[in-house]
C-alpha cells in the first residue's frame, strides 16, 4: 500500500519508523529485536535506509595498500521484504545516487517492484567519507531529481533499454527529502523551495522532512512551501537526544540548530540517562504539538533508540 494511500485513508495522525540495516556480519535477528517494541504501535511504514560503498585501504604483507570497496550495511531491498513478511507492515526503501549507477538502480528498483513494495524514498545521499563534495558515480546521478525521474520513467513503462517492447509498469509512491533549516548546500532558503517544488512538479509525491528541535521551524517550513504551490503531503521526522555528545554532532553532521532550552537543559545533565529523559520530554512535546496541528504522520529517526522512542510514542498515541 502506498504511502499516500495511508495518509488519505488515515482519519488522524499516523506514526512510522526509521531504521539502519544491521552492520555486516550481524544476523536479521538483530532487525527484529530493534524493530520488535515499536510495532507494537502499529506503525503505516517503516523506512530502511540505504547505503553506499566505501573505499577503504587495507595494509598488505608486503607493506603496500589496496584499495578495497566494502558496504557496511548491505540487504536494504531483502530487509524491507522480510519486514514485510514477518510483521505484515508496508516499508519505504531509501534510494540513494551516491555509489549507484543508473543500471543498478533500475535492477534495485526491479527487485523491490518483483517484492511487492510500492514505495521508495529518492535522496542524493551524502558524499562519500573521502570526499569534501558530493561526487556521482560514473554513470549515476547527481541529483535526487534525476533520480526521481528513473522511477518515474519505470512508472511509465520505460527502461533504459530502449528497445524493450510490452514492458511492465511499476507503481512506485515517491518520497523525496524536505529542510526545514534548509539543505546546508543551498545558498539560501528561496534556493531550497525551489528544488523541493521542482521535485514535487517531476512526480514527488509526499516530503518528509530532515530531523529538527524547533517545532516552529516546520510550521514555516510547511507554510513557505504551500505558498510556492507545493500541495504534496509534508511528514515531520523527529529524533530523541540522549546523550551530550549530540549537542555537538547533529549540529555538525545534519547542520541543525538546537533550542537554546534544550541545550542548556541537556548541559546541566549529569549522565547520559539524564539526557536521556530530557531528550524524551522534548520529543514527547514535539509530537503531542505536531499532532494536535493535524500532521499527516509522526515520522520517528529510532537509529540506535528504539525503547526511547516507543516509550514517547506510547505517552502521544
Amino acid at each position: 500500500m502506498k504511502v499516500t494511500d495511508h495518509i488519505q485513508q488515515a482519519k488522524e495522525t499516523l506514526v512510522s519508523f526509521e531504521i539502519l540495516p544491521p552492520l555486516k556480519g550481524k544476523g536479521i535477528q538483530s532487525l527484529y529485536d530493534h524493530l520488535d517494541p515499536l510495532m507494537e504501535h502499529k506503525p503505516s511504514f517503516i523506512n530502511v535506509t540505504y547505503h553506499r560503498s566505501e573505499h577503504i585501504f587495507k595494509k598488505k604483507a608486503d607493506g603496500s595498500f589496496e584499495k578495497v570497496v566494502v558496504r557496511k550495511r548491505p540487504g536494504t531491498e531483502s530487509i524491507c521484504a522480510a519486514i514485510m513478511n514477518k510483521y505484515n507492515v508496508d516499508t519505504v526503501p531509501h534510494l540513494i545516487c551516491g555509489g549507484f549507477g543508473v543500471n543498478e538502480t533500475e535492477d534495485a528498483l526491479i527487485n523491490l517492484n518483483y517484492l511487492g513494495i510500492d514505495n521508495v524514498l529518492v535522496l542524493r545521499g551524502d558524499a562519500a567519507k573521502n570526499e569534501t563534495t558530493f561526487e556521482a558515480e560514473p554513470g549515476g546521478h547527481k541529483y535526487a531529481i534525476d533520480l526521481l525521474k528513473q522511477v518515474n520513467n519505470l512508472n511509465a513503462g520505460v527502461y533504459l533499454e530502449e528497445d524493450l517492447k510490452n514492458t511492465s509498469k511499476t507503481r512506485f509512491c515517491i518520497g523525496v527529502a524536505g529542510y526545514p533549516e534548509k539543505h546546508f548546500e543551498a545558498p539560501n532558503m528561496e534556493s531550497d523551495l525551489r528544488h523541493l517544488k521542482a521535485k514535487v512538479d517531476a512526480g514527488a509525491d509526499y516530503i518528509v522532512t530532515q530531523m529538527f528541535f524547533d517545532n516552529a521551524k516546520y510550521f514555516s517550513f510547511v507554510k513557505s512551501c504551500r505558498e510556492i504551490g507545493i500541495q504534496v503531503p509534508i511528514i515531520p521526522g523527529l529524533k530523541p537526544i540522549y546523550s551530550k555528545k549530540q549537542l555537538t554532532i547533529l549540529p555538525k553532521t545534519f547542520h541543525i540548530d538546537l533550542p537554546t532550552p534544550l541545550s542548556e537543559a541537556i548541559a546541566q545533565c549529569k549522565t547520559d540517562a539524564d539526557v536521556e529523559r530530557v531528550g524524551a520530554d522534548w520529543m514527547y512535546e514535539q509530537s503531542k504539538e505536531l499532532k494536535a496541528s493535524g500532521v499527516p504522520v509522526l515520522h520517528y529517526y529510532t537509529l540506535g533508540r528504539p525503547n526511547l522512542v516507543a516509550d514517547v510514542v506510547s505517552r502521544v498515541f
